[in-house]
């Protein structure tokens, strides 16, 4: 028997689009998880230095900045962002194969500048449906329903990309996991177009499904809590995003094919916490605010930084991982849930996307590259220690600097938002 809409205030939240959103969460985590530390676990496998290894890290990195805000635009104006979903799904497959099937340097650079560059669509487009699908007053609750659902398929993965990596190869993983594409697929057509309000998609009143008027760019790139929430992520970005890709090539050479499953154990941790942790973040973020939730994820950072730095036991690794968690959860939520507060009326929330996923990007390349260049200079422990005096100044920035960005009278969403989950489970 179907299930009825959930009626709220103003709209009927679409029970059966949020069901299939959840499953699309789930496997196309479960796709993306194949890059980062298996890719560069992988490439250190077939014999490649660290430094070429940070360098293809980059180029991907690089590609996604350069398309991130011309994507936001982009996602702003297309009328269906499932088609958007469908070309970034199919994109991020062909950069599967290639990494699978090729070992030569151009195919793995081509591989990486698409791998980037489809990331620029797939994460925002994502968090732009699900704001059409349910708008801003249970956006908090949604966000952190598909942080679950994502972190869920990501760990499934992780831990079969894990086995398949000891019983076969490093490189038979990418080839295996370009099948995900399917399910990615199947899900994303069982969202209907029609539930997919235009208008609040893209953060704008929802006085019209299918159009909306637009607030200037340079009024938008002029608001200063939006720049230092962007400068807060590049911070961020850059003492976070190199801390596995290192420890996957200490393991490589440490130990050897059981690298793979420690790995998968690094990976597997973090998401079993964030399943856990992220619907409590979308409903805290309503109580308590967004702020103090911010400092609590960021300062998660430094202190799994030093504890890298001291140790190389694998482990005490795992365990040290696990407190990524944290920051995952908070990170997977806040993000676009205070862009939305900073460009709610506007029309302009998937540019503000690109903005700030541009500024983290840059932020994230440069991680890996600098990370390497100080660890064959200066050692592993000094390239976790200099991890760990960025994520410090992230912190300081967002203490002093950004204030609370949830509304004053916060929208009643916990009621509504509840209803919703009970009906979806």
């Amino acid at each position: 028997m179907p299930v009825s809409p959930v009626k709220t205030q103003d709209a009927q939240l679409p029970v059966e689009s949020l069901r299939a959103l959840d499953w699309l969460n789930f496997f196309l985590a479960a796709l993306l998880m194949a890059f980062g530390p298996f890719l560069a676990s992988s490439l250190s496998d077939r014999g490649w230095a660290a430094s070429n290894i940070g360098f293809v890290l980059t180029v991907s990195g690089l590609a996604g900045l350069l398309t991130q805000v011309p994507a936001g635009e982009l996602i702003d104006m297309a009328k269906s962002k499932r088609t958007l979903v469908a070309t970034g799904t199919a994109a991020v497959t062909l950069a599967l194969l290639i990494f699978g099937l090729r070992t030569d340097f151009p195919s793995i650079f081509a591989a990486a500048v698409i791998q980037g560059t489809t990331g620029s669509i797939l994460g925002p487009a994502v968090v732009a449906i699900s704001l059409g699908l349910v708008g801003n007053d249970a956006l908090a609750e949604r966000l952190g329903r598909n942080q679950r659902f994502a972190s869920i398929g990501g760990l499934m993965a992780a831990g079969f990309m894990g086995v398949v990596g000891y019983l076969t190869s490093l490189r038979d993983i990418f080839l295996v996991t370009a099948a995900l594409a399917f399910p990615v697929l199947l899900a994303l057509a069982r969202i209907r177009t029609s539930d997919i309000h235009f208008a609040r998609s893209c953060g704008a009143p929802d006085d019209h499904p299918t159009q909306t008027q637009r607030v200037s760019r340079t009024g938008l790139f002029r608001d200063r809590r939006l720049l230092t929430f962007a400068a807060c992520l590049f911070l961020f970005q850059v003492a976070n995003a190199s801390m596995l890709p290192l420890i996957g090539e200490r393991l490589v050479h440490a130990e050897g094919r059981w690298s793979s499953l420690v790995v998968s154990a690094l990976i597997v941790g973090p998401q079993i916490i964030v399943a856990v942790l992220a619907p409590w973040v979308g409903r805290t973020a309503n109580s308590w605010g967004r702020r103090p939730l911010l400092l609590i994820g960021l300062a998660v950072v430094p202190i799994r930084s030093t504890f890298f730095a001291l140790t190389t036991d694998p482990a005490l690794l795992v365990l040290i991982q696990l407190m990524d968690g944290l920051t995952g959860a908070v990170l997977g939520v806040m993000t676009a849930l205070v862009i939305a507060d900073l460009t709610k009326g506007t029309g302009r929330f998937n540019l503000a996307q690109g903005l700030v996923g541009t500024v983290s990007g840059v932020g994230a390349a440069l991680s890996t590259s600098m990370s390497g260049l100080v660890v064959e200079r200066l050692g592993h422990m000094a390239g976790f220690l200099s991890v760990t005096m960025v994520s410090v100044i992230a912190i300081a920035i967002l203490w002093v600097f950004l204030p609370e960005t949830r509304p004053l009278k916060p929208p009643s969403t916990r009621t509504r938002s509840s209803m919703t989950d009970n009906q979806l489970a």
